[in-house]
């Protein structure tokens, strides 16, 4: 056998070929994330789809229910209802990632502490990068939530979603999306307003904690920030009940 012989016989030309459930995936997909399909755009439906796939409708009902896992289309129902497009951006990571840790601490495959470690661990970089980028929309939304936080009694069943709020604006005006959508899904799934021994003592320290973080944001001092961040996480931790 000569080296050419050798060398052919070694040459690898073939790939694997889909299944036509695959195909159908790949292309809805393709289309989706090449914007050819808008968001909110309604895909035909089923029983066109399946011709101009030239596949049966069970196979294209697989491929659909593959791309919904994905949150890549919603099926609305009734008769006005469909296929659509769902908008693909750094929420919808957070949307993802919220559902996914929650079925992960659900079901004990990982612990709340776990998770809220990664959290902690995300913040104190968001506050820094929000110190440095807040824009004035940034400021108003952070002092609407603590000026509803101020007057509202700890046990306004509006606290922990204003928390979630306030933690969350941070993680946005940071300015990097991908580290927004993980810290709300990380907060929303570890709540730790709903985990806190909530006193009366224990929710105006929170708020002078949250004023003292949006202070540091406004005058753009990203160590001061870190600093109030770090204390207020370390004072939650401190006073987090038996059900975390």
């Amino acid at each position: 056998m000569t080296n050419s012989d050798s060398t052919d016989a070694r040459k690898v030309i073939g790939r694997a070929v889909m299944r036509p459930r695959q195909q159908v995936e790949e292309t809805i997909r393709s289309a989706i994330l090449s914007g050819e399909l808008g968001v909110g755009e309604m895909l035909p439906p089923e029983a066109e789809l399946a011709r101009q796939f030239g596949v049966s409708r069970t196979t294209l009902r697989e491929a659909l229910r593959v791309l919904t896992s994905q949150r890549l289309i919603m099926k609305v129902p009734g008769a006005r209802g469909g296929n659509f497009v769902q908008s693909v951006d750094y929420q919808s990571l957070g949307e993802v990632m919220t559902e996914a840790v929650g079925n992960l601490l659900a079901l004990g495959s990982i612990e709340f502490g776990e998770v809220a470690d990664v959290r902690r661990f995300l913040e104190v970089p968001a506050v820094r990068l929000a110190a440095k980028h807040r824009t004035e929309e940034d400021l108003r939304e952070l002092s609407e939530v603590v000026s509803r936080q101020k007057s509202a009694s700890v046990a306004d069943p509006e606290i922990p979603d204003l928390d979630r709020r306030f933690h969350t604006a941070i993680a946005r005006a940071s300015g990097n999306r991908a580290l927004a959508g993980l810290v709300a899904a990380l907060h929303h799934a570890t709540e730790p307003v709903h985990y806190l021994d909530l006193s009366d003592e224990v929710g105006r320290e929170t708020v002078k904690q949250h004023v003292a973080i949006l202070r540091a944001i406004e005058q753009q001092d990203e160590s001061a920030a870190e600093a109030a961040i770090v204390t207020h996480l370390t004072y939650l931790q401190e006073h987090i009940g038996s059900r975390a």
